[in-house]
């Protein structure tokens, strides 16, 4: 079944990136975009190609692979086939000075193949303008997020506990996990904007595991498969009594995503140390959701709520060790990690329908991670939770 992008969504998505261009770059001329994701977001298809944006002329898609595709699949106006750059740099009357990219995602060889038959003289990023838009949600994606934000709620709060058994490994548990995430509606796949960010399901860990080391920057952790293939889970680690079981995993629908974390204790209660100090990070999250509302700033969000945790309880807060992250929560939708965030420099009011997954989260040495994570939609209210509310550390007997 195709899931055709609106017309009209594609409209005021472009509108606003080019009003957002001429407030930050009142002279920019020309913008290029090349990913897959942003490609998806301006015309509704993911083809391997780019988009020209003019800004007096208007945006044309440029496809390579499949043409076929994007012509069945998207409702975008302008779609025209290339066998490479070279074909589009024939038709394009002037090319100007600086043309407007993605630094964040263009590989370099790319650029060179794109710079041979566009010649200007300098580029410039434009990341920021592409997040920004991105980052306020019409009610088209909210309904899309909503429906996953249900589908992660049943999977970890009425699913997940009867796949746990002891004796099985974290391995065992990630592939019965990701069987039952289908059959709630899952689309197969998260993605990350990260460079380099590989995830298979997300982090889902058994004790210390979920404390373990990874490049993956957030405050969980696990062992994965091995060196080379440091994701998913162990295929060691077995579920006894008494562990702390950490599952913090991503689900979506028709590309939008919602983030979540509950965790559980395996046969027997985790030291009261512990239970007290995820109590506290569920605290944390309903003070961090009242604070999400139009015209209230990332930046001191995350500081007022930094700047009342005493030391004792900023030690392995939000990572263990010196791995500690510097946020709070971070923007999503179709990636998991999206602005703005919830951290310093991050100085822009919110805007009613910002979506924010929040995930305040502690290392306990011997024990795990606790905390939780849900994802809020920003609004008059506060942060609306689309994921549940379970406070987590379900018991599971």
């Amino acid at each position: 079944m195709i899931y055709q992008v609106p017309s009209s969504e594609l409209t005021s998505r472009m509108s606003r990136f080019c009003s957002l261009m001429d407030t930050h770059n009142p002279e920019w001329e020309m913008a290029v975009v090349f990913s897959k994701i942003n490609l998806y977001y301006f015309t509704g298809t993911m083809p391997e190609g780019m988009l020209l944006i003019c800004r007096n002329t208007g945006a044309t898609l440029w496809v390579r692979r499949s043409y076929e595709r994007s012509i069945d699949e998207s409702l975008f106006s302008d779609i025209r086939f290339m066998e490479s750059f070279r074909d589009v740099a024939a038709i394009v009357k002037r090319i100007p000075e600086t043309i407007y990219i993605e630094t964040e995602v263009v590989p370099l060889a790319m650029y060179q193949r794109f710079h041979k038959y566009f010649p200007f003289a300098e580029f410039k990023p434009l990341d920021y303008q592409l997040a920004m838009t991105r980052a306020v949600k019409s009610q088209y994606e909210l309904d899309f997020m909503e429906q996953s934000g249900k589908n992660h709620r049943r999977v970890l709060e009425e699913r997940v506990p009867g796949l746990l058994k002891e004796g099985m490994s974290e391995v065992d548990f990630a592939g019965e996990l990701y069987k039952v995430m289908l059959e709630e509606g899952h689309q197969g796949m998260s993605r990350f904007g990260m460079f380099n960010t590989e995830i298979v399901i997300g982090h889902i860990a058994f004790g210390t595991s979920s404390i373990y080391p990874t490049s993956f920057n957030g405050p969980g952790g696990n062992y994965g498969m091995a060196p080379s293939v440091p994701v998913l889970g162990s295929r060691e680690r077995k579920l006894k009594k008494g562990d702390l079981v950490f599952v913090d995993i991503g689900m979506g629908v028709n590309g939008y995503h919602t983030d979540k974390t509950n965790t559980y204790m395996f046969g027997a209660p985790i030291p009261d140390e512990a239970i007290a100090a995820h109590r506290q990070c569920v605290e944390l999250q309903l003070r961090i959701a009242e604070m999400l509302k139009p015209g209230n700033i990332p930046s001191v969000i995350y500081e007022k709520c930094m700047d009342n945790l005493d030391p004792g309880f900023l030690e392995n807060f939000m990572g263990f060790g010196k791995r500690q992250v510097k946020f709070l929560g971070h923007g999503i939708g179709l990636t998991i990690d999206e602005l703005p965030v919830l951290a310093k420099g991050f100085d822009e009011p919110l805007q009613e329908n910002m979506v924010f997954a929040v995930e305040p989260k502690k290392g306990i040495e011997n024990v795990g991670m606790v905390g939780i994570e849900n994802t809020f939609v920003v609004g008059p209210q506060g942060g609306r939770c689309i994921t549940g509310n379970h406070p987590g550390l379900m018991l599971v007997e």
